[in-house]
């Protein structure tokens, strides 16, 4: 799924859309979820939840990875041991990825957006860690995939809204209210959306 991004010759009309889940959605890994696309083609979609908590702290993500021992975990900044770790999907879930503004690069660094990049390697944990790291970023478990036509069909049923992504949201550490204030940028109120399919 990651070679969706690395080629953007094919854009799709959902590259930097925000899906937001309708109520009728009754799969439980989408339920209320704000989703970012980061990649959309004849060959299929991938993105990330950006709105559900992760178990896993980072913390405890950097002494999984042996960047930290766990005796070293109290010495860690405040900044570094509250940095967001969501659930981005149920795909690959202990595949980790982080979606950072433009100001970090590496090597395996793929531009998702004109501000937005996508980092699926340690360098950019150690970044962090060290303190080198992006301005503005998430980390992100596992990510969100459809095939051919898939996500296309999702739509045509009334399964997801869909609307411009900011970054503001995308980056924001409070997750509560996400779903709302998405729905919020096109206008629409939670209470309003009908909890059943299909087309009128």
């Amino acid at each position: 799924m990651i070679s969706h991004i690395k080629d953007k010759r094919e854009r799709g009309f959902l590259d930097g859309q925000f899906l937001i889940a309708m109520p009728c959605l009754a799969d439980g890994n989408f339920t209320r979820t704000v989703v970012y696309i980061c990649a959309h083609s004849s060959a299929g979609a991938m993105g990330f939840i950006i709105n559900r908590a992760q178990a896993v702290s980072f913390t405890e993500l950097l002494q999984h990875v042996k960047i930290i021992e766990a005796g070293d975990a109290i010495m860690l900044p405040t900044a570094t041991r509250d940095f967001p770790v969501l659930s981005g999907g149920p795909v690959e879930a202990g595949r980790g990825f982080v979606l950072h503004s433009d100001d970090y690069v590496s090597e395996s660094t793929i531009p998702v957006s004109e501000d937005i990049s996508l980092t699926a390697t340690l360098d950019i944990v150690r970044a962090i860690y060290d303190g080198r790291g992006p301005r503005k970023a998430t980390m992100l478990l596992g990510y969100a995939g459809w095939g051919p036509g898939q996500l296309e069909a999702e739509i045509g049923n009334n399964v997801w809204l869909n609307c411009p992504a900011t970054d503001s949201l995308i980056f924001d550490r409070s997750l509560d209210a996400k779903y709302e204030r998405a729905l919020a940028t096109m206008g629409v109120s939670p209470e309003l959306l009908s909890p059943n399919a299909g087309h009128a």
